[in-house]
């Protein structure tokens, strides 16, 4: 078959529309009833139809368009969604109808087939930004802790040859500005500028749209991995470990040995094994920011100022490094992150398998209880990777109890430092 590239288009561009076009379905961010919340339709098939900011995919948008550009994707393509609904349910959850709660995710992003059927009908293209699946996992690193006594396998969580079954959901983001605004402390109108001109003026409906708050920004998701009965992770009376991991693909993917990442990932698999074992949950939530959002290629620039400087790699410095390649040691704003476990409707974490102070202090800040705090054991410390456990240490990165307000304040202004 011979692809036949698209036709060109002339194509005017304003930053001012004359006008709105048909008033589109409103948004009603928080409603619990998702008719009452309204659908987020960022598809293009019909631009009257779009209420949202931005398009669907996120990074992988970009994507899209290069494959209509060279003719072997139709434009109008309409998704057909059979048989693509949940492998489990989630949900509803009270935090779903509380707009201070979840403000970074669509609750309702999985389960748009059957809340918006009648829409559906009348001609609305309409795409889930969440998808729940199972699968299995298996780790060379936990078929080791099989061999050495620390995991068993049990035929239903943990299979013969260390096959993990987990249930796991992929979730793209879906910003409602009033509800980041507030979350960050900033004016909603400052943030829509900022985001327009920071991506050098790719969204020009951040001003030009006061009607539309909902904005898809052209960023990584989170994927989450679940393990044992998923109606433990809402059951207070059994035990939920988490692990919130933040993307390195050196680490998590190549086994690089400068940091502490995928033994850290690989500890909290094991805790969420273990702790499902017992009759509760575990979950990883992985999002991707890599290099403390920071990017790859930054993060590559801050190794070899590291390792190059006088001295070689050093403890006292190794965040200055970070700053003065970067401008700021950290871009996560972890104060988003707790939007998943709201919409997972966890109220509680007994083991939370992370060291940060800003990760512990956000989830804590949105309502969560946290019982303990699990830091990863000495033993799986790379020796290369000492370096970054005595930055931290000696930047006050973990403090038992409540996050200092200064810690806070250095989040809020993205210069926080976190796993």
């Amino acid at each position: 078959m011979t692809y036949q590239p698209a036709k060109p288009r002339h194509i005017v561009l304003t930053s001012h529309p004359s006008r709105f076009g048909r008033k589109p379905i409103a948004i009603n961010w928080g409603a619990a009833n998702p008719i009452d919340r309204g659908p987020i339709i960022a598809t293009l098939t019909n631009s009257e139809h779009r209420n949202v900011i931005g398009t669907h995919s996120g990074s992988y948008a970009v994507y899209r368009a290069l494959a209509v550009a060279s003719g072997v994707l139709e434009a109008g393509h309409r998704a057909d969604l059979t048989n693509t609904s949940p492998a489990e349910a989630i949900g509803p959850h009270p935090s779903w109808s509380d707009p201070d709660k979840i403000v970074s995710l669509d609750p309702f992003g999985a389960l748009v087939g059957e809340a918006f059927n009648s829409f559906f009908e009348r001609g609305y293209d309409i795409r889930p930004t969440i998808a729940v699946t199972k699968a299995h996992i298996n780790m060379p690193e936990l078929q080791d802790a099989i061999a050495k006594g620390r995991l068993r396998e049990d035929g239903v969580i943990m299979k013969a040859g260390g096959d993990l079954v987990v249930t796991k959901a992929a979730i793209e983001p879906v910003w409602y500005l009033p509800g980041i605004a507030k979350r960050l402390g900033v004016d909603e109108g400052e943030l829509r500028y900022t985001l327009f001109e920071q991506t050098g003026g790719m969204f020009p409906e951040l001003v030009t749209r006061p009607d539309l708050h909902v904005f898809l920004p052209p960023i990584g998701g989170i994927t989450v991995y679940m393990v044992g009965d998923l109606s433990a992770i809402t059951d207070s009376t059994k035990p939920l470990a988490v692990r919130v991991h933040d993307e390195c693909n050196g680490s998590d993917v190549f086994g690089s040995d400068i940091c502490t990442c995928r033994p850290y990932l690989v500890h909290g698999i094991e805790a969420c094994v273990e702790t499902a074992q017992e009759g509760g949950a575990g979950i990883i939530i992985y999002f991707r920011k890599e290099g403390r959002a920071l990017g790859e290629v930054t993060k590559f620039l801050v190794y070899n100022a590291r390792k190059r400087q006088e001295g070689g790699d050093r403890a006292d410095a190794y965040f200055a490094r970070t700053e003065c390649v970067a401008g700021v040691q950290d871009m996560r704003f972890q104060e988003l992150m707790p939007d998943v476990m709201h919409w997972l409707g966890i109220t509680r974490i007994d083991r939370f398998i992370s060291m940060s102070d800003m990760k512990y202090g956000a989830i804590v800040n949105s309502g969560i209880e946290i019982i303990d705090r699990v830091p990863i054991p000495d033993e799986l410390i790379p020796a290369d990777a000492r370096v970054e456990i005595e930055a931290k240490k000696a930047a006050g990165y973990y403090t038992d109890g409540v996050v200092p307000d200064a810690a806070m304040l250095a989040q809020t202004q993205g210069r926080s430092l976190m796993e």
